[in-house]
């Protein structure tokens, strides 16, 4: 008995993958449950209000896409695409500097998800490059996915940021509610896009020379005739790789905004059937839960791994 009464108690188990997945969908779950309600009340208490301003020919769909100038300091004019990327990069910052202080040995469900991550950007990186050049961008592709991903789930929580239409509450006149990401405006992923393709092109020159460099871009074997023009094939699939990092990311995230747009209510508002708008209501949930569970994640993996591809490629050759 004396034995037994010593006895340490038996250790728990390790919280397993499927808990810690199951987690992260009830605090998404509740997280886009609220969010998602107050889109869903806001877009139904619009679709009478804007009918007038569709008569008159005043409302854009695309107008909730337009930056407006709050207030300038120096050259920076601060908008809503501002605000939005203000908040990505402290959000970023928070969540891996409060990550970074709660690791421990015996890990809980916070930082078995960390370490999955971890492992996860550990592996695009050093899957697509060289083990010094992996841990020399391994920072920044998990960065870059991190950074990315908060700035699309940002997207899909409504915020009082629409300036060109505004509300009345207990007298005061407030911005409208919509959703909006970072990403919908062009100059964002060109500007991450810019600066990855400035990277891999430096790498490449950097380790092959510049002649050494423009001849990597050319397959082996081809002769003669043929060279003039592979090669300016190869020179435009070289800069088409910054076009199609840009586009892609940018094109999705402003498909899928305007799809949950026109589905949750404006296209019935365009149309002047408040009607339509209640019935295609079902398709607007579906396709908002779709890009924010979904496309919001995979154009950021995406984004990365493209990023990690890329910078792996600068230093071989054809």
């Amino acid at each position: 008995m004396s034995a037994l009464a010593q006895a340490p108690p038996p250790a728990t188990a390790a919280p397993g993958p499927a808990d810690t997945f199951k987690t992260f969908l009830k605090v998404a779950g509740a997280i886009y449950g609220v969010g998602l309600l107050g889109f869903i009340v806001l877009t139904l208490l619009g679709v009478h209000g804007k009918a007038a301003a569709v008569a008159s020919g005043t409302f854009q769909p695309t107008d909730e896409f337009r930056l407006d100038t709050w207030f300038a300091v120096g050259p920076v004019a601060f908008n809503k695409g501002v605000l939005y990327l203000l908040m990505a990069a402290a959000i970023t910052v928070g969540l891996l500097l409060y990550v970074g202080r709660r690791l421990r040995d015996r890990p809980g469900r916070l930082q078995i998800v960390v370490e999955t991550f971890y492992t996860f950007t550990r592996n695009l990186s050093y899957g697509n490059m060289e083990d010094d050049l992996a841990k020399k961008y391994f920072p920044l592709i998990a960065t870059l996915f991190v950074f990315i991903y908060v700035s699309n789930l940002l997207g899909y929580i409504p915020l009082p940021i629409n300036t060109g239409e505004k509300f009345t509450l207990l007298g005061l006149q407030i911005p409208s509610f919509q959703i909006y990401a970072a990403d919908t405006n062009v100059a964002f992923p060109l500007m991450l896009s810019l600066g990855v393709f400035v990277l891999f092109t430096f790498e490449g020159v950097r380790h092959h020379g510049a002649v050494g460099f423009l001849k990597s871009l050319m397959p082996g074997g081809v002769k003669g005739a043929m060279v003039p023009l592979i090669f300016g094939i190869e020179v435009l699939s070289y800069f088409l790789r910054l076009v199609s990092l840009t586009v892609r990311l940018w094109a999705n995230l402003l498909a899928g905004h305007l799809l949950i747009a026109f589905m949750g209510g404006e296209l019935g508002v365009l149309v002047g059937q408040p009607l339509v708008s209640w019935f295609l209501l079902p398709a607007g949930v579906a396709i908002f839960l779709f890009e924010a569970v979904l496309i919001a994640g995979l154009q950021a993996f995406i984004f990365a791994i493209l990023t990690s591809i890329y910078l792996g490629s600068s230093v071989t050759s054809h």
